[in-house]
């Protein structure tokens, strides 16, 4: 059976793919994981490397690669708009909501991909398709 590129639109993929390597998922585990990094000091570069290093292996890791990029895009977007809206007080409960975001995105991203399973992040704007 081979992987569909067309990955389910849902956080909750229904089945894992058994013919993914153990290296594929770990790799997928680790893309993910990549956004502790990214909420740091250098966002977006550790997943776009990742990405484009092993974008051509697989599917499932250029698809996974996709959606851990364009999080991250979105992830720095709300993280500049909640900067901006500090100045009115919103902005804090905004940055802390979004930093949620990201760690429970992330964790639940590894999981998945750990298991062989596509995974979408919520709030996530698709900028590379």
């Amino acid at each position: 059976m081979p992987i569909n590129s067309q990955a389910p639109m849902d956080s909750h993929a229904p089945d894992a793919h058994p013919e993914l390597t153990e290296a594929e998922r770990i790799w997928g585990m680790f893309m993910h994981l990549t956004t502790i990094v990214s909420n740091s000091l250098i966002p977006i570069v550790p997943a776009l490397i990742m990405w484009l290093v092993k974008r051509k292996d697989s599917e499932f890791l250029d698809d996974t690669g996709k959606e851990v990029l364009n999080f991250q895009i979105s992830l720095v977007i709300y993280g500049i708009i909640s900067g901006i809206l500090m100045v009115i007080v919103i902005g804090i409960p905004l940055f802390v909501a979004v930093y949620i975001l990201a760690i429970v995105g992330l964790i639940k991203g590894a999981i998945a991909a750990n298991k062989g399973r596509y995974f979408r992040y919520p709030m996530c704007i698709r900028f590379i398709k």
